[in-house]
């Protein structure tokens, strides 16, 4: 008789991450591709990805729960789980205590507030504008014509943070643009950058207690998490996979449905 696995597909409006676990709930495989266009080729690809890491699991292995902004394009998913409920199983099975997650992925950011038995108990999203996720920092780069993945470098040599009065993503690049044309370094303007999606995530919801952080932004930016630790004042927790988090926590919740 062969072993029953479980996989939770998250699929993102940027990107689709998907997560294997056994019994144990150790993550024997895991995959992030882009979402495109095509949600169902997407999900295929990201699950295709992460039995191809765990080896020896077969898709008929596993019981599949889907999530995120297009869950409901994964056909081999046998349930549905929302991304807010998701990503609080995900983050409670990193740190089993109360706590805030602030997630910032690509096309929106969420606050989630856990309480000490893992029970969702408050939540914040911001979708109705780019600013503050991780589409504003590649807008950004697009127009410094800098590759997105070098941001985080430029933000750590940085000597200062600019100061960004514009949160509107198009307002914003045009007024990096003219602090190009007075001189200011490149350096320092990223870091204003990472600092104006830090204040939008301020400005959401008040961040109570221990704080967790999660997402695509952290994932790929660790100085942005030195920043959030000097601006708050205390320790940010990160998961061992940041922008998995909801795919493990469908992952989960594909477990529990199993026993």
């Amino acid at each position: 008789m062969r072993s029953v696995f479980y996989s939770g597909v998250d699929v993102g409006a940027s990107t689709t991450k998907a997560v294997i676990i056994d019994q144990t709930m150790k993550v024997l495989g895991y995959s992030v591709t882009n979402s495109g266009a095509d949600f169902k080729g997407a999900s295929n690809t990201a699950f295709q990805d992460a039995l191809g890491m765990a080896k020896d699991v077969l898709p008929g292995d596993c019981r599949v729960v889907s999530t995120g902004y297009g869950r409901r394009n994964v056909p081999f998913a046998q349930a549905t789980k929302t991304e807010i409920s998701c990503h609080a199983k995900g983050s409670f099975h990193h740190f089993s205590k109360a706590h805030t997650l602030i997630d910032i992925g690509g096309q929106d950011s969420k606050i989630i507030k856990i309480d000490r038995k893992g029970k969702r108990v408050g939540f914040k999203m911001n979708r109705k504008c780019a600013a503050g996720t991780g589409a504003f920092l590649e807008e950004i780069a697009y127009r410094l014509k800098i590759p997105i993945h070098k941001l985080n470098g430029l933000a750590e040599k940085a000597q200062r943070e600019v100061q960004l009065g514009s949160f509107c993503t198009v307002f914003t690049a045009t007024e990096i643009l003219a602090k190009i044309r007075e001189g200011v370094e490149v350096n320092d303007l990223v870091k204003g950058v990472f600092g104006s999606v830090i204040k939008r995530a301020f400005e959401m919801d008040p961040l109570e207690g221990d704080i967790v952080m999660s997402g695509g932004v952290v994932a790929h930016n660790p100085f942005f998490i030195t920043m959030f630790e000097e601006r708050l004042g205390q320790k940010i927790f990160v998961p061992p996979l940041p922008q998995l988090t909801g795919a493990l926590g469908a992952a989960l919740f594909a477990q529990e449905a199993k026993e």
